[in-house]
């Protein structure tokens, strides 16, 4: 995938001019090739525009390009809102403060980066209580390059092209300053190295995603000849559970939901059993699974398909026991983990066909996310 892109690489302060510097507190690709074209507005949501040519870029590229600058602003340009709601609360500002490094983190330059729906209920204030104070730049999910490294970072450096969820702790004070921006300060032990040979769109949508689903496989004790089945297997989480649960786990036998048109994904990816939620009903099925692994809202239908003593993850909606819930931690040494088996290609990142969208259409994708019928991630590139 080749790429072009021009970008200016900014310096920094606190996120926004009227946020304080010390207010702050998810054969055969898998992968979809990047529009050849775009073009970029002037707010968050489809409105009027200004061009800019992109074509998609290979990772060394977009590292020369990232880093061909001599200086890093004092301001860029941010997706931002100030207030709770749907998608018609995203602004562009192109006077956001770039944020201040501490000394354990590094200043990325984003090149991509991924939405997940946790972003959604962010933004709708469904944990307003624990959230950072807004204005607030969203986005978890970062792939780019290191332009600046804190005092304390030992093993990144200029110039390194990293990826990583930002947010250790996903609703407990999120950053305010996030990855839909041209720059964002994120914490040395959150992040990893780009595995080599993955660009910087396939990057950008695995961090939380992989968090979720390896930590959730974790947490039930998944070991290898267990069973499982998971719920919405084509999502974001879903099709790496999947993946994880096969090539990491070692799982005996794997089945999975998803819409027709999905199912040869599912078999794809490594699912022993492809069911059309369309047409079937999973928890009439005469067999019974080790981990029931929920990523889409049914965990009442999920404990009838349990084994007794087995375990259900459940990621949203309400809980039946022996379902449960956790909020993902972001951990770097995951992705190290992790990274073996994204640079062999046993476990391929799935991005959806509609994208990536420019920066320009953050709530374009948001409102297309939150439709629940992406196909693996929902990606922003370029970011301008």
């Amino acid at each position: 995938m080749e790429t072009t892109m021009t970008t200016a690489v900014p310096k920094l302060t606190a996120i926004h001019p009227r946020i304080p510097s010390n207010s702050f507190s998810l054969g055969f690709s898998l992968t979809f090739p990047a529009k050849k074209s775009a073009r970029v507005k002037q707010t968050c949501s489809p409105s009027s525009h200004i061009s800019l040519r992109v074509s998609s870029s290979s990772q060394s590229q977009a590292a020369t390009e990232a880093t061909k600058v001599s200086s890093i602003p004092s301001e860029m340009k941010a997706c931002v809102y100030g207030e709770y709601g749907g998608v018609e609360v995203l602004k562009f500002d192109d006077k956001v403060s770039v944020p201040e490094v501490k000394e354990d983190q590094v200043l990325i330059k984003v090149v991509a980066a991924g939405l997940n729906p946790v972003d959604g209920k962010r933004r709708q204030g469904k944990f307003k209580a624990t959230d950072s104070p807004l204005p607030t730049v969203p986005g978890y999910d970062v792939a780019g390059v290191v332009v600046k490294v804190g005092d304390q970072v030992k093993g990144l450096k200029e110039g390194d092209a990293v990826y990583g969820n930002i947010n250790e702790k996903a609703l407990e004070g999120p950053k305010q300053s996030g990855s839909l921006a041209e720059y964002t300060a994120v914490e040395e032990k959150l992040l990893a190295l780009k595995p080599k040979n993955l660009d910087f769109i396939q990057a950008a949508g695995l961090p939380l995603a992989i968090e979720t689903a390896y930590e959730g496989l974790e947490r039930t004790g998944f070991s290898a000849g267990k069973s499982i089945l998971v719920l919405n297997g084509a999502g974001g989480v879903g099709s790496l559970v999947i993946q994880l649960a096969k090539h990491v786990f070692g799982a005996s036998r794997i089945a999975a939901t998803s819409s027709s048109g999905k199912l040869e994904l599912l078999k794809s990816l490594g699912a022993d059993l492809a069911i059309d939620y369309t047409k079937e009903n999973f928890e009439d099925l005469p067999e019974k699974f080790d981990v029931v692994y929920d990523a889409i809202g049914q965990c009442e239908k999920a404990v009838k398909v349990v084994k007794e003593g087995g375990s259900v993850v459940a990621l949203t909606g309400a809980v039946t026991p022996p379902g449960f819930r956790f909020v993902v931690t972001s951990n770097g040494d995951t992705l190290k983990t992790l990274n073996p088996y994204l640079e062999s290609g046993k476990i391929k990142p799935v991005v959806d066909p509609k994208g990536p969208f420019t920066f320009s259409q953050v709530a374009e994708a948001f409102s297309y996310l939150e439709t629940n019928r992406a196909t693996g991630k929902v990606i922003i590139h370029p970011i301008p």
